[in-house]
């Protein structure tokens, strides 16, 4: 099977000036208004085989900048079963394809923190996935309520594949492509295709960023579908901070399409299914998922540890936490 993926690079609208949940949400509407007819403008020109489209990393709400946790979550952390999940899944079953994005969400288990998730939509409407981002700087992930997480939702919440007729599907979030292990529990569950919401600096340079989704591609044998934003506005940043480099990448590494500058619907390919399963079944130098011996690697994860787990369990998530956190850990690296 063969079909069309589009990482669509458009500007991402903030809700960092909106003092109330409603002001916010009515941008976010807005936002998803706009993006249906960008959908449908970009399906019609490069084909009806378009199934899958892939958005940026904070595409509804621009990141927290001054905002406290409570403050962020109360003002633009999507309610699971609330009325911009609901306006998503139906503009994703009027255009009928699978649809990725990343957003803040509120989680009942953990009504004073937020997680950033990245999600993916089928045709009928359904979110199918849900993947919480696992290394963030300034905000909260699973790791930093560990245990808790854990009796919640199980281990395997937290690297999900959904098995559907485009391929199996994965979800990576923004950083998260910098840590080879996040994409490799991924591909060992069987994931083909890694959809990558980033809002990312572009640079004529090989930015870090670009670097690991070409690795993560090769060493995994999947295809990654990364859309970048074009642009923030409605913060004080540079608006073009983050733009440009949405790109899809084949198996073998190979950049298939990636955008220049602005928004753009250029980042479109083909996802060739027939291929790689082809390629992950032959014998060869090349199979490297084959070829991996993870008993050689399990102690020395399993001896050694770097930043630890549970820290908001007895403490607000606050952005000097996470500073003086990391310092700590920084300190015990090098001691």
């Amino acid at each position: 099977m063969s079909y069309k993926a589009l990482a669509l690079q458009v500007t991402c609208q903030s809700v960092n000036a909106y003092q109330t949940r409603d002001e916010a949400e009515t941008a976010m509407l807005q936002t998803i208004d706009r993006l249906e007819k960008q959908i449908a403008a970009s399906i019609n020109l490069i084909g009806r085989d378009t199934l899958l489209v892939v958005v940026p990393e904070y595409f509804l709400t621009g990141f927290p900048l001054d905002e406290t946790t409570d403050q962020w979550r109360e003002k633009a952390a999507l309610e699971i079963n609330g009325r911009i999940y609901e306006a998503l899944s139906a503009m994703v079953q009027r255009q009928q394809i699978y649809f990725s994005g990343n957003a803040y969400e509120q989680d009942s288990f953990f009504p004073e923190l937020y997680f950033q998730t990245s999600f993916i939509i089928g045709p009928n409407g359904d979110v199918l996935l849900r993947y919480r981002r696992l290394n963030s700087m300034l905000s909260p992930t699973p790791h930093d309520v560990w245990e808790l997480y854990l009796d919640a939702y199980g281990y395997d919440s937290l690297f999900p594949v959904v098995k559907t007729n485009i391929g199996n599907l994965a979800c990576i979030a923004s950083e998260d492509i910098l840590y080879p292990e996040v994409a490799r529990c991924l591909a060992i569950r069987g994931a083909e295709v890694l959809l990558h919401s980033t809002s990312e600096v572009g640079s004529p340079q090989l930015t870090q960023r670009n670097v690991a989704k070409m690795a993560r591609a090769i060493e995994n044998m999947t295809y990654v579908v990364s859309a970048n934003s074009a642009g923030l506005v409605g913060t004080s940043l540079p608006m073009g901070s983050s733009d440009a480099g949405s790109k899809i990448i084949d198996p073998k590494g190979t950049v298939l399409a990636e955008a220049g500058y602005g928004e753009s619907m250029v980042a479109n390919a083909d996802i060739d299914l027939a291929m790689l399963r082809e390629f992950r079944q032959r014998p060869a130098a090349g199979n490297l998922l084959a070829r991996q011996r993870f008993e050689l690697f399990a102690e020395s994860y399993a001896r050694h540890n770097f930043f630890p787990p549970n820290t908001l369990l007895s403490q607000p998530a606050e952005r000097q936490h996470f500073i003086r956190t990391q310092q700590e850990v920084i300190k015990k690296m090098y001691s």
